[in-house]
């Protein structure tokens, strides 16, 4: 049913289920060549249009998080008072808009010569439920100074747990809030973070706004009380009809989302330019479909949303943009852009500049590598990067050209092999490069004394080894893969939703998940097969490591169990603090990534040992400092950052300003290291990274 249905969709067929016909009241508006529907009725006809609304205020009982044996709960029962008092259902002043409600005003002020027409929330009623969380599928965060707590919720699983409890509204708006959580969208907690999402729920025909009221949250977070309802509320109004749930299942077949319905300008405009970020395309760097952010948000990808809030009385709203800022001022549109502040965007959407497919850009003409200094003893510190060589740079830029301050290269990928048995992986050189070259690049590199390692999986690649036949398959072609190419070892990157914790599987001592157990034993049996000099190294993602201090199973956590499982014979670990949302350190303190204060906690975790989903009674033992690194995006990052987070690492020595403490005050010596993602596009940034990692790293002194 669902294949048919899409199918629909791509054929042009704009066909929603017949539960649409319960959603709230629209229109449509001509601009330009396009028509868009917005919610409400025509501004040309005027009157007073009055949306009946539900109020569901949410209360998320989360299994793994215990308080005297039951659920820890977040109820936004309570903050319903404050909410009917805010500018969503009570009127205010929004000066050129009149004394009106928010998204009255904003639809005002979008059609600022419509006469006496407004389109205003009715008198909610209130239907409180309750959702339980269960493993996997969100976890808790506490500020222990602050005595605050926030959640991070996947957005669809709660999406469609809400409209299991709520029947067809008979066209009302349903406003179902949660209190102080940020969600993740498509399963995957690395597409993270937005305070909702919003428009028709296939399920029930529910027009619906899904959001957060914020409410003593943790000063992490930035935005406050009804800021990430009335954003979510904006894009309601301006499109009624989207589906999250559609476009989900769209980018899941690789069909076209813009077949869903809704409007055909995204939200995240993907060929437009993003105000004030640096000229980058499309949203703000959250890759899903499920939900957008507005171009006036301005925080980093996995962070916790952020944008400037409009002071409205005591309350926060967003600055959203208006429709002429996507469709340009035409039609009966106004000239203004943002609301409720018109300087936010003073101008109309720029489109991005037109870049070939695939392509990447060019190297520098004549990039300069530090020479690689050899101390007279070794410290044991390594500079470890990532290797792809495709696309643009496949033909100008060889493995035998990196940078002499690389220690150890890991070349970008081996993947499922999709034309051979299950289990089984395969790899090529690079297009453009042949098979002679690249075995010759790999020794020339080894006579250098550096480490090639062959890493298998990688993001956007599903594979798993559930099956305990596909063991054989798995190990046989890694073997292969090895010995053609005299690869050192190999680097194991299985990324969400490759390697996930099944139900009941709660001791990483003793895991019983197959796809786990199955990966365990066939890293033993390639280590035996190569003996003691055969390196193997993990790259979990945040969720797959850190996040098991808070919350375990499902995503959260699952390498853990390999982790512990091969500790014997682990070279090395390096946990990608890029593909991670804010996490818990030690200290009981709640970290966004991008900072000193993040690496240094997460990092911690593992070099220190952490208990498990907060319970004392599984406790992750600590690494030896020798086999953890730190995994750094070099599109996420800058040198600054990464120096002083290895050196307070590695030294104790904390920068000015930070905030988390290390349990171990003089640091880890022995610590391995730092790892980039990517080799390549430290090159094209001119070595920006490692001329000044690499010579960090090697002249620390040698430990004893």
């Amino acid at each position: 049913m669902k294949l048919k249905m899409l199918a629909l969709l791509v054929c042009g067929l704009t066909t929603v289920p017949s539960a649409v016909s319960q959603t709230a009241p629209t229109f449509a508006q001509q601009a330009g060549s396009h028509s868009y529907t917005l919610a409400g009725a025509d501004p040309a006809r005027g009157g007073t249009t009055s949306i009946p609304t539900v109020i569901v205020p949410v209360r998320l009982a989360f299994a793994t998080k215990k308080i005297a044996g039951k659920p820890y709960t977040l109820d936004a029962a309570t903050d319903v008072p404050a909410l009917l008092r805010s500018p969503i259902f009570s009127r205010f002043n929004f000066k050129a808009a009149g004394t009106t409600q928010y998204a009255d005003a904003l639809l005002r002020t979008t059609f600022p010569n419509a006469k006496d027409w407004h389109t205003l929330l009715g008198k909610p009623t209130v239907k409180p439920i309750t959702v339980t969380v269960p493993a996997g599928f969100g976890y808790v965060l506490t500020s222990k100074s602050e005595g605050a707590t926030a959640a991070i919720v996947d957005i669809e699983f709660l999406q469609k747990e809400i409209f299991k409890q709520l029947p067809k509204q008979d066209g009302a708006l349903v406003f179902a809030v949660t209190r102080n959580t940020a969600f993740y969208a498509m399963g995957d907690a690395t597409v993270c973070c937005s305070w909702g999402t919003h428009g028709v729920d296939r399920a029930s025909g529910n027009s619906f706004v899904l959001a957060s009221y914020l409410s003593h949250a943790p000063t992490v977070i930035a935005d406050k009380d009804v800021q990430p309802l009335t954003q979510q509320l904006a894009e309601f109004i301006n499109d009624p009809l989207f589906d999250p749930l559609y476009q989900h299942e769209l980018y899941e077949q690789h069909l076209n989302p813009a077949s869903a319905p809704g409007n055909l300008v995204s939200w995240m405009r993907p060929d437009a330019m993003q105000p004030g970020d640096g000229g980058r395309c499309g949203g703000n760097r959250v890759a899903s479909t499920y939900f957008q952010l507005q171009p006036t948000d301005t925080n980093p990808k996995n962070n916790f949303p952020a944008s400037k809030p409009f002071a409205v009385g005591t309350y926060h709203v967003q600055n959203v943009a208006l429709m002429p800022w996507y469709a340009g001022a035409s039609g009966s549109f106004g000239s203004t852009f943002s609301f409720p502040d018109a300087q936010a965007l003073t101008e109309q959407a720029k489109p991005c500049p037109e870049r070939r497919a695939g392509a990447v850009p060019p190297a520098p003409a004549q990039p300069t590598a530090e020479p690689f200094l050899p101390t007279a003893t070794p410290n044991g510190h390594k500079l470890i990067g990532y290797w792809a060589g495709y696309g643009a740079a496949s033909s100008t830029f060889s493995l035998r050209d990196v940078s002499p301050q690389w220690d150890y290269i890991l070349v970008a990928f081996a993947i499922p092999d999709k034309n051979a048995p299950e289990g089984t992986m395969r790899f090529h050189p690079p297009t453009g490069m042949d098979d002679a070259t690249f075995k010759s690049d790999v020794k020339f590199l080894q006579s250098k004394g550096k480490k090639v390692m062959i890493s298998l999986g990688g993001g956007g690649q599903h594979f798993t080894l559930a099956d305990p036949k596909r063991v054989p398959n798995y190990v046989d072609s890694v073997t292969k893969i090895v010995e053609e190419y005299g690869f050192d070892g190999i680097d194991i990157d299985f990324e969400s939703p490759s390697l996930s914790i099944d139900s009941g599987d709660t001791d990483f001592r003793h895991p019983t998940t197959p796809s786990i157990v199955n990966l365990i034993d066939a890293l033993r049996q390639l280590h035996n097969h190569f003996g003691s000099r055969f390196m193997i190294s993990l790259v979990p993602e945040g969720t797959q490591i850190p996040a098991g201090y808070p919350s375990y199973g499902g995503q959260f956590g699952s390498y853990l169990a390999i982790t512990y499982a091969i500790k014997d014979i682990l070279t090395f670990i390096d946990v990608q603090d890029y593909n991670t949302p804010p996490l818990q350190g030690l200290d009981g303190e709640i970290y966004q990534p991008g900072t000193v204060d993040y690496h240094a906690a997460m990092t911690e975790l593992l070099l220190h040992g952490f208990n498990i989903g907060g319970d004392p009674k599984h406790f992750f033992p600590p690494l030896p400092a020798s086999q953890v690194a730190v995994g750094f995006l070099t599109g996420d990052t800058t040198s600054g950052i990464v120096d002083q987070a290895m050196d307070y690492i590695i030294t104790g020595k904390a920068p000015k300003g930070t905030k988390y403490r290390l349990r171990n005050p003089k640091g880890y010596p022995e610590m391995i290291g730092a790892m980039f993602w990517t080799i390549d596009a430290d090159r094209r940034l001119n070595y920006v990274f490692s001329n000044s990692v690499g010579p960090q790293l090697h002249g620390y002194p040698a430990t004893k």
